[in-house]
């Protein structure tokens, strides 16, 4: 006797993402720069005023289901096209038989998937039928179509830049997965909204990711006595092959681990600090927000006591940006060491903090008439930039100059430490201090 399973429904064979792909645009999650109530993109395909577009953000975000839903509320025909499975000659025919719609008042929306791995040829043979209208091109790409999409057919095309779904995003299409006859609707399920927010947060802003997840969860489910298929935390755990069960993104426990590794570094403990870099990674933290923290902490907690931290928290988050986890997790690890053993100054932090205090409790000082720019005769006239001298002009290429307002002359905000380089920065500025009171 064959054995039946829960998804032997044929009409349910098909992934769970593209058995919920939307026709509408009312039922399209996320984008809302785009295509919310009055956005530009919205407006464009309301009206049917689209024309040749390229869609560039990351995978997962809807790229392929906006190109379709264009398609099918303008009442053009959809073709769809691979750069892997057709040529010159699949190109043309494409074409062909687009300019003889043309001619029957049939309009012809060519989606091209991932289109920066057209080669040049191909590229070049979408060129006339895009300027004829034959064609409304929909490009979709991952990558930045400046460096990979001809300029001749880039010029010809709006580009739509699609952002990652925030994870409410993720979490509302999950919830419909749920509910809906097309999802899951049909099943006696039992998931918690815990387990749901750890998918949304797996996903990383991926849709397809996030069901995918979710359809593989359910898929290992454990049944009840009830007859209920249930999620529990073993069965998403393996799913998604982390322990981010016990990690909360938003709640106490991610701001524990960030005040952990912070404090680390500051207290110059490399192993801690990689310790509490390597736990959040563990639960799904993203790279580029600890990255962004590390940018932070080299001017706040380093600064000019070594000001080359900057340039290695600055690089850490570009290789992050580039590679993304897991290969990025060595960059991280690179700038935190680096970080925790180099010398330390708050210097710049304090001079911050002292500084916008100032601004937001006392009145705003006019600028010295010396210091002003004066581009017109008027301005001269008033005696703007009367008394101004040139640094560059003088022997010690340093003046006695007023530039603080008058309120707050001898004011000081930076006071550097003896830390590292920043003696050096000390001893300058207390020369130059010394110049100007002689």
């Amino acid at each position: 006797m064959e054995q039946l399973s829960l998804f032997d429904n044929r009409e349910l064979t098909a992934p769970l993402a593209s058995r919920l792909r939307p026709d509408r645009l009312d039922e399209y999650v996320g984008q809302e720069h785009l295509v919310g109530k009055g956005k530009i993109l919205r407006q464009l395909i309301e009206k049917d005023q689209i024309s040749s577009m390229i869609f560039w953000g990351p995978p997962g975000v809807g790229k392929t289901t906006l190109a379709r839903i264009i398609a099918h509320q303008t009442q053009a025909e959809f073709v769809e096209f691979s750069a892997v499975t057709s040529g010159i000659k699949e190109v043309k025919e494409v074409m062909t038989q687009a300019e003889a719609n043309r001619r029957l008042g049939i309009r012809t929306l060519l989606f091209a998937d991932e289109i920066h791995r057209f080669n040049k040829a191909q590229q070049d043979a979408f060129l006339p039928f895009v300027e004829r209208g034959s064609i409304i091109l929909v490009g979709a790409t991952t990558e930045n179509p400046s460096f990979e999409i001809n300029s001749a057919l880039l010029s010809r095309c709006k580009v739509f830049i699609l952002k990652a779904l925030q994870e409410t995003d993720l979490l509302h299409l999950l919830e419909y997965a749920l509910k809906s006859p097309k999802g899951l609707g049909n099943m006696e399920l039992s998931i918690d909204e815990k387990h749901l927010e750890i998918i949304a947060r797996f996903a990383n802003g991926d849709a397809r990711t996030a069901l995918n997840t979710l359809e593989m969860a359910v898929f290992n489910g454990k049944m009840n006595k009830e007859g209920v298929l249930c999620v529990d935390d073993e069965v998403l755990a393996q799913c998604i092959n982390r322990r981010s069960l016990l990690y909360d993104k938003n709640g106490e426990e991610h701001y524990n681990l960030i005040s952990a590794l912070h404090k680390s570094m500051r207290n110059s403990d490399p192993d801690a600090a990689i310790y509490w870099l390597c736990r959040m990674l563990d639960g799904g933290e993203d790279p580029l927000y600890i990255a962004r923290r590390l940018v932070r902490f080299a001017s706040e907690d380093v600064g000019m006591a070594d000001s080359s931290a900057l340039q290695v928290a600055v690089s850490a988050y570009q290789a992050c940006h580039f590679l993304g986890m897991p290969e990025c997790d060595v960059h991280l690890t690179h700038a935190v060491v680096y970080l925790s053993m180099a010398p330390k100054s708050n210097a710049l932090y304090q001079a911050c903090e002292a500084c916008k205090k100032d601004v937001k409790e006392l009145p705003a000082e006019p600028v010295p008439l010396q210091i002003r720019n004066a581009p017109t005769n008027l301005m001269k006239e008033l005696n703007y930039g009367k008394g101004y001298i040139y640094a560059h002009d003088t022997e010690e290429k340093l003046t006695k100059m007023q530039c603080l307002p008058d309120s707050l002359v001898g004011r000081r905000y930076y006071r550097p430490t003896a830390q590292g380089a920043e003696q050096t920065v000390k001893e300058r500025l207390e020369e130059i201090l010394s110049w100007k009171r002689s």
